[in-house]
């Protein structure tokens, strides 16, 4: 798909809700408990990675370039959540491989391209759009753990950007617990929880996602 043609469909009709308002159909008591007290920000748990773009494809060298990318160009944009610890929320953070895969998608590349060049396709399309693609990976008003997450099946969790994901949760017989994001796209596979529980204990909480979600059907 043409990058520009992509930006365009992803910056059109989408409307910010309001961060302050409680979005998640999870029991308040699973998603909200007592024991995430802790304010430190998912920003300050990013931010303590310096390496910059390296050959990990675990960490979030691109989520972390593109956050910081649009709170320089719109210091006031709601993606600022992030840093603010007191503001209960549930991030899916895509890893550095999440991002080459989606870069690889749209542009129908053979290869995986590189963390930088990831970065800067994604960057390409626009602060605005890279703002919408950073909200549609926050559910703000619960805290939401791996022990939630798992009576999940089903439950319908309404975005920072507005349209809502629906989470998917398989048990096998040996109890291993998977747990999927269906977004809007479904011409492909949907993201897959690789890490629990990133910030434990605080009331913003992330878990890392091996793709990024799409908030509109790509083909």
């Amino acid at each position: 798909m043409n990058l520009v043609r992509l930006a365009a469909r992803l910056g059109a009709g989408i409307t910010v809700t309001v961060l302050a308002t409680t979005a998640v159909a999870v029991p308040a008591a699973q998603a909200s408990g007592s024991h995430h007290r802790g304010t430190t920000s998912l920003a300050t748990v990013l931010g303590k990675d310096r390496s910059g773009f390296d050959r990990n494809p675990r960490d979030f060298d691109v989520l972390s370039a593109a956050v910081k990318a649009v709170l320089t160009a719109k210091p006031n944009s709601p993606v600022k959540v992030l840093a603010d610890g007191k503001t209960r929320l549930t991030a899916f953070l895509p890893t550095d491989r999440a991002f080459r895969v989606l870069v690889r998608d749209i542009t129908h590349q053979r290869y995986l391209p590189s963390e930088r060049a990831a970065f800067n396709a994604v960057a390409g399309l626009g602060i605005d759009t890279v703002e919408n693609v950073l909200l549609y990976h926050v559910v703000p008003g619960a805290t939401i753990d791996k022990r939630a997450a798992a009576k999940a099946d089903g439950a319908k969790l309404t975005t920072a950007l507005g349209p809502q994901l629906t989470v998917d949760v398989r048990r096998y017989w040996h109890r291993t617990v998977s747990v999927k994001l269906i977004d809007a796209d479904r011409s492909d596979r949907n993201p897959r929880v690789v890490k629990f529980d990133i910030n434990k204990g605080n009331r913003q909480i992330a878990h890392a996602i091996d793709r990024v979600l799409r908030p509109i059907d790509l083909p």
